[in-house]
């Protein structure tokens, strides 16, 4: 049994990793209401990134919700998880009936306009496990979404225009072979809600 559906899914041209492009999977959730929903019930909060020993503001912000025990470690910062809303407690069993796989946290971030993103990175923090599914639905504002594979130099970066609607599947070796970014734009455009679903094993916990 395949771990994704085939039907309205998009396998990326991705070597040395895999993921799974879902354009506008639940289109009942595409309206003005749903978005002030999440962007007024979500605890928004502005995070931090240390970098060769300084700490800076990242440029959006973020919240972590989860099962209980569902701690991340990011940047050297422990994020313990708000209780699932309704609302996304809903999405993660979306997420779960249509991917198959089994996610009991959510990293939620909020870029306010053209001047927040994301650089590059990648999920392959040890609690997420050696091979992560992650998956990302985005609502709001198109943002890019760009990958640069981390050993191959004859690969060029890939790019990807994540619409209102949109949710993107990473898996397999993605994350060891792959980074990824959401970069910032030089057009104004409006705020973008963004909800990456993944399994975390606090017991994997580093430090």
């Amino acid at each position: 049994m395949e771990l994704f559906p085939s039907q309205h899914a998009e396998a990326l041209d991705l070597p040395d990793g895999e993921v799974l492009f879902y354009r506008a999977p639940w289109p009942e959730l595409l309206n003005d209401v749903f978005f002030e929903e999440l962007a007024s019930g979500i605890a928004w909060r502005e995070g931090h990134i240390k970098l060769f020993g300084r700490t800076y503001q990242q440029p959006r912000l973020l919240a972590w919700y989860g099962d209980p025990g569902a701690s991340y470690r990011y940047s050297g910062v422990l994020n313990e998880p708000l209780p699932w809303l309704p609302v996304l407690r809903d999405l993660r069993e979306r997420c779960e009936a249509l991917t198959g796989a089994r996610f009991n946290s959510m990293l939620a971030n909020l870029y306010r306009s053209e001047r927040d993103g994301m650089g590059l990175h990648a999920d392959d923090e040890p609690e997420l496990g050696p091979k992560p599914v992650i998956a990302s639905f985005s609502l709001g504002e198109s943002r890019v979404f760009r990958m640069k594979h981390r050993h191959r130099k004859d690969l060029k970066p890939r790019r990807l225009t994540l619409d209102s609607g949109s949710l993107l599947v990473m898996k397999g070796d993605t994350q060891r072979n792959w980074k990824h970014e959401v970069p910032k734009e030089r057009m104004a455009c409006g705020p973008r809600i963004n909800l990456t679903f993944r399994w975390v094993e606090p017991e994997l916990l580093r430090g």
